[in-house]
């Protein structure tokens, strides 16, 4: 979901149809956050080597938009399924406590680039919104 976020003010023309589905994406869906990924989009939207960082202002009030949406904080209990998870789909932790935030929220659905694309994680199957299909995608985190 952190790659959706910063394709929503990615300036890059190579990244210009990426930015109108992740638009469409924002103002179309119920979505979901985690903390995780709002700290993500924070240290990779203003990181200084971005090809178009933005300013820490900029990316609070971003942050700040972006918590229209549910956001699920990460939580003891979220570190030590995402530790369990990890292991079970050889995912990267960060990964595997995104789906776990996602299901704390109840969502059935995640949006990723990085995961497979239909893998299903134990009830919670990731979904690329950005493939060539473009199926709806219901509720991520």
């Amino acid at each position: 979901m952190t790659n959706v976020l910063l394709y929503v003010i990615s300036t890059d023309p190579a990244e210009q149809q990426k930015a109108k589905r992740a638009n469409e994406i924002l103002a179309e869906r119920d979505l979901a956050l985690s903390v995780q990924v709002l700290q993500e989009f924070y240290v990779q939207s203003t990181r200084p080597t971005r090809q178009d960082p933005i300013s820490h202002q900029h990316a609070v009030r971003l942050i700040e938009s972006f918590r229209r949406f549910p956001v699920q904080d990460v939580t003891d209990a979220i570190v030590m399924s995402a530790l369990t998870t990890r292991q079970c789909f050889q995912v990267s932790y960060w990964d595997a406590a995104i789906i776990e935030a996602a299901r704390v929220l109840g969502c059935t659905e995640i949006i990723s680039e990085d995961l497979g694309d239909g893998q299903d994680c134990a009830g919670v199957r990731v979904s690329n919104p950005f493939r060539s299909s473009g199926h709806p995608v219901t509720v991520t985190t």
